[in-house]
């Protein structure tokens, strides 16, 4: 059997947030690897392939919401299903 025919296609801009209106729930029943400069990432909260650039959460400060702060890291992106 063959995963990769049961798998939609990536979209250019994603979310693991699901307040985000780039969040889309179906492509997560999948593992989803997000590279940016050949290198994997782990800790990607958004991408967007067009605009080369990937959001990560901070490691310590949070906005006035209590959600931790986004740091965009820009350069060449690639999402994949592993």
């Amino acid at each position: 059997m063959n995963a990769t025919t049961s798998q939609p296609a990536l979209p250019d801009r994603l979310s693991v947030n699901p307040r985000s209106q780039y969040y889309a729930a179906e492509y997560f029943e999948h593992d989803i690897g997000i590279k940016i400069n050949g290198k994997e990432r782990f800790d990607v909260e958004e991408y967007c392939i067009s605009e080369g650039w990937v959001k990560v959460a901070s490691r310590k400060a949070l906005d006035r919401r209590g959600q931790p702060l986004m740091m965009t890291v820009k350069g060449e992106v690639e999402a994949f299903y592993k």
